[in-house]
């Protein structure tokens, strides 16, 4: 087992440098790339098809090329960028004027804090409603609990935020928590459970969000995965040589039904690192899906290719932790 774990690993890093180099490519030939981002600034207007101030001549577009790169093959701008990225350094952001490094190091907190809030209440919320349905199917909990799932399902995520904000922050229904942000300005002034209170405030209504972008999957798909498994001759047999109904479906079916659930952990896992760009937006949190959107929309190469990649990595990472649980969850699984 631990050799398929070890291959795993290995294979973190041929994985990384095939989804780098294609994203690398299809960035480099895009149109509307960092060249053209580059000559909007220096014109001072917001795009190309806009008035300009300032002519831009032959000269320092070769140099902005030479700065960027992009007088290079994109094969070769690619090994200069991995080469910068094997002496651990991510590069620069033209748009923030900083290091990658030290941006991801400061946006990724905040999105784990929030995400991983999100994840495990997700968890502790649909697993044991997905059981109470699975058990009670058919009964009148089953039914209005699936109309509160498909209700909160069909409502896209930034529409449920935004309504959130305007029944419980807005003031013009009530305002019992802060419009966004992750603290507020006298955050540093409160004392200590003064700020725990705040970060509670600031944090209930984001997570609410994150819970409900993968709350109904979940509930359905613990419920199904029971009801399967108690279908199954197994639970027949115990039930038959005389162990309870409930125990035979909490030592015996509970656990064979968490194998589905296993599969979207590590997919899960991803989604907070990489953060949730709706709800950031909605809540004004400077997390990294905001990070990731300014990158890709402003054209930053070397930001968003620090963040492919980072991201890349724990998400491949995640993969390996859900093959973890399966073995967890059913020791007599083997991959080799």
């Amino acid at each position: 087992m631990w050799k398929y774990f070890l291959k795993r690993f290995l294979l973190i890093f041929p994985t990384l440098l095939g989804i780098t180099f294609l994203v690398f490519l299809i960035s480099h030939f895009a149109p509307g790339g960092p060249l053209n981002s580059e000559i909007a600034k220096l014109k001072g207007s917001g795009n190309l098809a806009g008035a300009s101030t300032k002519q831009i001549s032959q000269e320092e577009i070769e140099l902005i090329k030479q700065r960027l790169h992009l007088d290079k093959p994109a094969p070769v701008a690619y090994l200069l960028w991995l080469k910068q990225i094997v002496q651990f350094d991510l590069g620069e952001s033209r748009l923030h004027s900083r290091k990658v490094s030290d941006l991801i190091v400061e946006k990724l907190p905040i999105s784990l804090f929030f995400g991983l809030s999100g994840f495990f209440l997700t968890y502790l919320i649909c697993i044991p409603l997905g059981i109470q349905k699975a058990l009670k199917e058919g009964s009148r909990f089953d039914f209005i609990s699936s109309f509160i799932i498909f209700f909160t399902y069909s409502l896209p995520v930034f529409a449920f935020a935004m309504l959130l904000l305007y029944l419980f922050a807005s003031g013009e229904v009530f305002s019992f928590f802060p419009l966004g942000h992750e603290v507020s300005d006298f955050y540093e002034e409160l004392s200590f459970w003064g700020k725990v209170k705040d970060r509670l405030m600031h944090m209930f209504l984001p997570v609410i969000c994150y819970v409900v972008g993968s709350f109904a999957v979940l509930t359905l798909l613990m419920k199904n995965s029971l009801l399967d498994q108690i279908a199954k001759e197994y639970v027949r047999t115990a039930v038959s040589k005389g162990l309870s109904f409930s125990d035979s479906i909490f030592h015996h079916a509970f656990r064979n039904s968490l194998i589905p659930i296993a599969t979207g952990f590590g997919s899960n896992l991803t989604l907070i690192f990489s953060g949730s760009l709706f709800i950031e937006l909605v809540f004004n949190i400077d997390g990294m899906g905001l990070l990731s959107f300014e990158a890709v929309r402003e054209r930053d190469t070397d930001l968003m290719m620090g963040l492919l990649l980072t991201q890349s990595f724990l998400g491949l990472i995640g993969k390996i932790v859900s093959d973890f649980c399966y073995i967890l969850i059913d020791p007599r699984i083997d991959f080799e």
